[in-house]
């Protein structure tokens, strides 16, 4: 290429000899910077011309060009830029071909320079069309904005350019963002070009036919994405070709003048800053040091999205209201070769210059502003106006500088008017993104940062952690890296961000463990949640439509994700290849996927390790790599086609078994994860099975409800074989025991659990599993309060599980029958069948391998004792079997067998009617049950928790414990115990004087007794009503009432509850002078008990008697 004809075709001829004796050739021209031409005294306005004529010469040699492509096709979000040249066709039938052809390479190139400005990718030429992909083959953070003022630079451009009549040429724009595949190569040859499937291209080409001559118009997405940077018309909806529905379209009007990006992308306003009180207090500190004349400065690092920007506006917020100027600077990623760049930007947003501004008026407006900061314009004028490309045209004398000089003396003007303003009034002079600072405006800060400390200036300088930062230390300069947010500040910005509604709970752990602190990551993974459609409002907050998939990734982070990852060049599909693997993944199984020459790996590996997207634990061949981001493992398994992801899913699971047997032991669920992302559902299903299994041992119940019910829902898209249900026996009756802890004995979905294990089991007479189906079914009965169903269900369980000769089933089923029993009022007959279980369970050999239906049965049957016992009169054995429960369940270390211990001792204390260890129980349980997720045990710990609280002293309260506990119960389909913690609260309310609400509860009580045949607590009942008759003063029924609870007792031989009532009925008959019938009376049933002798009840009996 001849250079001297280059240099004249764009009306630079005089710098020919220049670049002659620079020795400046074809070559050269392509590596060649703004911060080069600077050097060689070029005004910015030929740089700037220079720079992209430059970039159009040879587009494909654009930046895109030397970016390694993916070996694979990929899944991408695009923003796609298709340019048309305005009436090309009435061109082509008014010029010759020849001059027709030089148009359209004017035109072309025109084009191609504005996309390689912006680092797009230049797909291929179309005529008179130019298609463009702004987030491949390398993603940059802001591709959308990329995409938007490329575009914008490209209308202007060809609006410059005429035709060979004279006549000005234009071109229109249409932008679209989406999600496409793109890499795969069609054609040969010269026709081969990179494909892009998806309708986002379509969706651009439509667009830009909706758009007028010189016009630029976005989709929806693309709006999304750009906030509030550009100043936009609303098209409405617009019928395009092609779609089936109208497509929201909006014009750009001119890029928005913004303090700082971020204003511009939070238009909508700022929500209060959370978990930065330290952080912002500090900036608080130096401000006031400045302002004092103490001048600081500020170094804030952090990782991008971190809250650096925000933290700088919630400083401008505080002190907005005190005497200060606001300078504020902005690094470009466009423009970190171009000299000064945060400075020009900053003198050209301060002067207010506009699109349309002639040079005289631009000069005006210079002038005005620099004579804030200096009274003397006579250098700092012509300095300043050369930096920003505006003729003095004789107002000034002309610059006849060398180019080192004439750098030297604006950086000085440039700190004058610094000093100027400070003069005048306090500065706050803030410097965003100096990562993306030219060298001189590096060299530039490094002066400021000298300078400011003798005067009454505030700097801020914001960067990434990648950067070093250059300037030597000084005792003024405070550095500050902002960490991630605690958990409960993350939790605290989804619910802000949601506008205070309250998500699921969750939902919000989901949130708040994928976007692991990161401010950015929580607000916009929030957002597109609340966007997803897959929330309703409720009275509670919001709750989910149906069962959550993974979450989506932003599409306002797909950019910046992909682009971390797209500057790992040949390492990136080790990242790929690693997501695929999980979170956490090993040398040794990166190795064996991914088939590479040691050497090669670890160079790749040592790559990724200093990119800091993942952490390395060890050295390899030992090292484990773990993502920095659980949203960076997401794009990049996000990015890898279907096709891809099965197939490496596959090696991944044979290389598993092959050679990491313990871990698939271990880890089934790991397995069983790559055998169904690879599509080999069968051998998937086993491995789900297995892990469910394992998980339920482990007492790590919702994990081995997800893995069992993955099986349960890939079985039900196979045929129905009686392979597969055989298999789903299996799975059904793992899965009874954790839905049973987590949701309730008497959830629908443990029932259905046991129903479905059921039906199977008679199918294919599998008497041990029908044993396991039975009984769950017993307790899904039982605790909903069917009595007498249970009592149909325990016969045949018993017929049953004596056929085996499994000793710990036969003793579970004894324990079904008991249980059943006592909540009849049977207790003697609860009583035996508990003692022929407790002596089968010591017969099978250790009572801590007594686990059935995920419970230590021994547990539960010496918790069962105690209350049985209680009532039978044995107060210190109930203790002693309350305690062996405890003393086996600790032993076990298992927490859904230490829950049951735990409920029924804080239960046994309240019949003693003893506040503080019931207190103490229940707060135990309440925290066990909290932490595993135990529903039913929570909500009874809860009312246990009421009582004692309105025993302390508050009754109120306990009531509205009390209450919660029961709605809780209730909650989870349990009715069993209801007549009894419904007597509770109505015994409560009495004590509060709130009697009507006492009959209330107390009728409630007794219809739920009677409708579940459960009449335990008859007596209690009665003895309640008794109460709440003496305090209406209904002597003779209160009485009666006694009277008939005595009767109950003695019927169900409830010894404990017939010495309660012989001692209120002893006080009514004492004060009604029979007193010896009172003695006679209490004395007997007194002297009939053995032990108890330091209960509540026994000394109030003891009392009533010595008092007679």
């Amino acid at each position: 290429m001849d250079v001297a004809q280059w240099l004249q075709d764009l009306g630079l001829a005089n710098y020919t000899a220049l670049f002659r004796e620079q020795a400046i050739d074809a070559d050269v021209l392509p590596s060649l910077t703004d911060a080069d031409f600077e050097k060689l005294g070029l005004p910015l306005g030929h740089r700037k011309k220079l720079l992209a004529a430059i970039a159009a010469l040879e587009p494909a040699a654009s930046s895109t060009a030397s970016i390694r492509r993916p070996s694979y096709a990929e899944r991408r979000q695009l923003t796609v830029m298709f340019v048309d040249l305005v009436g090309s066709t009435s061109l082509s039938t008014r010029l010759d071909p020849e001059d027709m052809r030089e148009t359209l390479t004017a035109y072309q190139n025109t084009v191609a320079g504005e996309i390689a400005r912006f680092d797009g990718h230049l797909a291929k030429f179309m005529g008179d069309g130019v298609l463009a992909y702004f987030g491949w083959p390398r993603a940059h953070e802001d591709e959308a904005e990329r995409a938007v003022a490329a575009s914008l630079a490209t209308v202007e451009a060809v609006d410059r350019l005429r035709s060979p009549d004279g006549r000005p040429l234009a071109a229109r724009v249409g932008i679209a963002t989406g999600l496409v595949v793109v890499g795969d190569l069609l054609g040969t040859g010269a026709a081969q070009e990179e494909a892009v499937v998806g309708d986002t291209p379509n969706l651009a080409a439509r667009l830009q036919a909706v758009a007028g001559s010189g016009e630029v118009v976005i989709a929806e997405q693309t709006r999304r994405l750009i906030g509030g940077l550009f100043e936009l018309e609303d098209l409405g909806p617009c019928e395009l070709r092609g779609f089936a529905e109208p497509i929201k379209a909006w014009r750009i009007v001119r890029k928005r003048a913004a303090e700082s990006r971020f204003e511009a992308l939070h238009t909508a306003g700022l929500s209060p800053l959370l978990g930065r009180e330290q952080e912002l207090g500090l900036l608080l500190e130096r401000w006031h040091l400045a302002r004092n004349g103490e001048g600081q400065a500020m170094l804030l690092a952090g990782e991008a999205g971190i809250g650096k920007s925000r933290l700088i506006e919630a400083l401008r917020e505080r002190i907005a209201d005190e005497p200060h100027t606001r300078i504020s600077h902005r690094a470009s990623p466009y423009h970190t070769n171009t000299v000064l760049w945060p400075f020009i930007d900053q003198l050209e947003r301060a002067a207010a210059f506009e699109r349309d501004d002639t040079p005289p008026m631009r000069l005006s407006k210079l002038v005005s502003l620099l004579a804030q900061g200096t009274d003397d314009l006579t250098e700092a004028v012509p300095l300043i106006a050369a930096l920003l490309g505006i003729p003095t045209e004789g107002r000034y004398p002309p610059l006849d500088l060398l180019p080192q000089t004439q750098k030297r003396k604006t950086l000085e003007v440039l700190l004058a008017q610094l000093e100027g303003l400070a003069q005048r009034r306090p500065v706050l002079s803030v410097l965003e993104d100096a990562h993306w600072f030219d060298p001189t405006s590096l060299e530039l800060l490094g002066l400021i940062l000298e300078r400011v400390q003798r005067l009454p200036v505030l700097v801020v300088i914001t960067f990434r952690l990648e950067m070093t930062p250059p300037w030597p230390s000084f005792p003024h300069v405070t550095t500050l890296t902002l960490n991630r947010l605690p958990r409960r500040a993350a939790a605290a910005l989804v619910e802000q961000t949601s506008g205070g509604r309250r998500l699921p709970p969750a939902l919000m752990d989901a949130i708040v463990a994928k976007t692991e602190g990161v401010p950015l990551f929580i607000e916009e993974l929030t957002k597109t949640v609340l966007e997803s459609g897959m929330l309703r409002n409720t009275p509670e907050g919001l709750a989910l439509v149906a069962p959550r998939g993974a979450l989506a990734i932003p599409a306002s982070l797909q950019d910046s994700l992909m682009a971390r990852l797209d500057h790992l060049a040949s390492a990136k599909d080790l990242v790929q290849i690693g997501a695929a693997i999980g979170r956490e993944f090993t040398y040794e199984l990166l190795d064996a996927i991914a088939a590479r020459e040691p050497a090669d790996l670890d160079q790749a590996l040592a790559r990724l390790v200093k990119s800091e997207l993942v952490f390395q634990r060890g050295t390899p061949p030992e090292a484990v790599y773990t993502f920095k981001h659980a949203l960076v493992q997401d794009v990049a398994y996000a990015s890898l086609l279907k096709s891809r992801r099965s197939e490496l899913h596959g090696r991944i699971a044979a290389v598993l078994e092959a050679r990491f047997a313990d871990l698939v032991a271990r880890q089934p669920e790991l397995l069983a994860h790559h055998l169904t992302a690879a599509g080999l559902a069968d051998r998937a299903i086993d491995f789900w099975l297995q892990a469910g299994q394992l998980a339920g041992g482990r007492s790590a119940n919702r994990e081995a409800i997800s893995h069992l019910t993955t099986a349960l829902e890939m079985l039900g898209n196979r045929p129905p074989t009686d392979e597969q249900l055989g298999r789903e026996l299996e799975v059904q009756i793992a899965l009874g025991p954790p839905l049973t802890a987590t949701k309730g004995f008497a959830a629908p979905e443990v029932e259905a659990a046991h129903v479905r294990a059921e039906h199977l089991a008679r199918r294919f007479g599998h008497r041990r599993h029908l044993v396991r189906a039975l009984r769950g079914l017993c307790y899904v009965n039982h605790v909903r309060g069917r009595i007498l169903r249970v009592s149909e269900l325990g016969s045949e369980l018993v017929d049953l599980a004596e056929q085996s000769d499994d000793l710990v089933m036969q003793a579970d089923a004894h324990n079904a029958l008991a249980f059943n029993l006592f909540h009849q009022g049977e207790h003697q007959s609860a009583r035996e069948h508990l003692e022929i279980s407790s002596a089968k369970i010591v017969q099978a050999g250790d009572p801590a391998n007594a686990l059935s239906r995920g419970v230590n049965i021994h547990v539960f049957g010496r918790a069962y004792r105690a209350h049985v016992d209680w009532h039978l009169g044995f107060a210190d054995a109930a203790l002693r079997a309350a305690e062996d429960a405890i003393d086996l369940a600790h032993r076990l270390v298992h927490p859904f067998s230490m829950a049951v211990a735990l409920a029924y001792a804080a239960m046994l204390h309240q019949f003693r009617r003893e506040p503080a260890e019931v207190r103490a129980r229940a707060d135990a349980v309440r925290s066990i049950c909290a932490e595993h997720g135990f529903s039913y045990y929570h909500a009874w710990a809860t009312i246990m928790n009421g009582w004692a609280v309105a025993e302390d002293g508050d009754v109120e309260d306990g009531i509205a414990r009390v209450r919660v506990g029961v709605r809780d119960l209730r909650a989870t389909g349990a009715e069993l115990r209801l007549p009894y913690y419904l007597g509770i609260l109505a015994d409560l309310c009495r004590q509060a004087h709130r009697l009507e609400d006492a009959v209330v509860t107390l009728a409630e009580a007794r219809a739920a007794a009677e409708r579940n045949e459960e009449h335990w607590a008859d007596a209690s009942l009665h003895l309640l009503e008794g109460d709440l008759a003496l305090a209406t003063q209904e002597r003779a029924r209160a009485e009666h009432c006694i009277r008939r609870a005595m009767e109950i007792a003695q019927v169900q031989n409830a010894r404990a509850l017939l010495l309660r009532g012989s001692t209120k009925r002893a006080r009514l008959l004492a004060e009604g002078d029979r007193r010896a019938v009172a003695y006679d009376e209490l004395a007997k049933i007194y002297g009939s008990f053995t032990e108890g002798f330091e209960t509540v009840d026994s000394r109030e009996a003891r009392a009533v008697l010595d008092g007679i």
